[in-house]
């Protein structure tokens, strides 16, 4: 179990004792009800961590005289308090500079100024080529800008510059997608971008490219000759998309009419 002082996120006097210990001292101290009412509430907490799924159950107060919590040592101290006695070791002490901080226990500002930290190390890591962890960190990022924008009314000041932030990060974890040839979540991610910025030239390009792997040519081909428009400066590239897909068409065709004439044959066996 790992304490942060100063929080009171489990029982207060727990920091009180382990403020008074040594590194590898085991400490028994016992602790009158009245200081140590949470602790049932506090245990369940820690009992549970790590496990998938879990039930959640109404906790009124009325579920809570009926039912319990789920473990009957703890209903027992919920229906009969008693002093309790509690057996620390403490292991480790790390100081705040050297605690990596998990992100709830980051103020709004903090998680803010993480953002470009996270995106940066995305981009490294493409550069590198280690494109799953690349993704791992714009999603990251990306998550912390979900967190923050639900704090905020959509359309405000604060929730337009946390969007704007998020954007960019949002095209790298599709490009990074693309590459992993998830095209509908590439669609997806690149539809959310273009809501905000219809004339967006990397998420028309990287859409197309999805459209193209996901096979929908006529939208593939929309949003090319949308951006060709937009970019002038690209059109080579675009008409070698654009005779890409014709190709691509043109043997899909000599496919299917080779799986027609195929079918034809064997019926005309039976």
């Amino acid at each position: 179990m790992v304490l942060v002082l100063g929080h009171k996120f489990k029982l207060e006097v727990w920091e009180t004792v382990v403020k008074m210990m040594a590194i590898g001292e085991v400490s028994s101290f016992v602790v009158k009800k009245e200081l140590v009412y949470a602790y049932p509430f506090v245990s369940k907490t820690l009992r549970e961590l790590g496990q998938s799924q879990q039930k959640v159950k109404h906790t009124c107060t009325m579920t809570l005289h009926t039912e319990g919590i789920g473990y009957k040592d703890l209903d027992e101290i919920i229906t009969k308090p008693c002093d309790l006695e509690f057996i620390i070791e403490l292991l480790k002490v790390e100081h705040s500079d050297e605690y990596e901080r998990e992100m709830w226990q980051l103020s709004i500002q903090e998680r803010i100024d993480l953002i470009p930290t996270l995106k940066e190390k995305g981009n490294s890591l493409y550069g590198e080529k280690k494109y799953d962890e690349a993704e791992e960190a714009y999603n990251e990022a990306l998550a912390i800008c979900e967190q923050l924008m639900i704090r905020e009314r959509k359309g405000d000041e604060e929730w337009i510059n946390i969007n704007e932030l998020k954007i960019p990060i949002l095209l790298n974890y599709a490009q990074c997608k693309l590459l992993k040839g998830e095209y509908y979540a590439v669609i997806e991610h690149c539809n959310t971008v273009l809501e905000f910025d219809k004339d967006n030239e990397k998420a028309l390009y990287r859409r197309a490219k999805a459209h193209i792997g996901a096979w929908n040519p006529d939208r593939a081909e929309e949003d090319l000759r949308r951006l060709k428009v937009l970019n002038q400066s690209m059109p080579s590239t675009i008409d070698k998309e654009l005779e890409n897909i014709k190709k691509m068409r043109k043997e899909k065709e000599n496919q299917d009419k080779d799986a027609l004439k195929s079918m034809f044959l064997k019926n005309g066996t039976n």
